[in-house]
């Protein structure tokens, strides 16, 4: 058996977290600069830690980091964070800002005008959470980093 390689801080590179956060004003710039920093971050993934991203995942990545700090931007005007890790074959995309009051997915509706940032998210994402924290909530959204070698578009549809 082959000794696995272990970082001065214990960790190896299998257990390695892959991760970015960064502080938002809530000001009309931080949709963009969100949607730039997740392009970013999953072309730094693939490139310096050989992780496979596909272009689905990046453009998929882009559009839910845009849905939630939009919401986040219009339901909780002031600061949030927006942070981005990889865990496993999966980016977490987590939004956290001041409002405590969790969103709720309205049931779709081709009539409404606006209003369906959550069913997009929930319907492109392998996973989705909402979750009170001590100050605010945080709400979180899995992506798969692989396309389903099926060719099918992975997600799941909202209650």
């Amino acid at each position: 058996m082959e000794p696995v390689p272990v970082d001065e801080d214990g960790t190896t590179p299998e257990t390695r977290t892959i991760q970015t956060t960064v502080a938002l004003d809530g000001d009309g710039t931080d949709i963009a600069h969100a949607r730039h920093l997740a392009a970013q971050f999953l072309t730094r993934v693939q490139a310096e830690h050989g992780l496979p991203v596909s272009q689905r995942a990046v453009d998929v990545t882009q559009l839910v980091v845009s849905e939630l700090v939009t919401n986040a931007r219009k339901y909780a005007p002031g600061p949030m964070l927006l942070d981005l890790r990889i865990a496993g074959d999966l980016v977490e995309v987590a939004v956290w800002d001041s409002d405590p009051v969790l969103p709720i997915a309205r049931a779709a509706d081709a009539g409404r005008v606006g209003q369906h940032g959550l069913e997009i998210v929930m319907a492109v994402a392998q996973g989705f959470e909402a979750q009170r924290e001590p100050v605010g909530k945080r709400i979180t959204a899995r992506i798969a980093l692989l396309d389903d070698p099926g060719g099918a578009v992975t997600g799941h549809q909202p209650l």
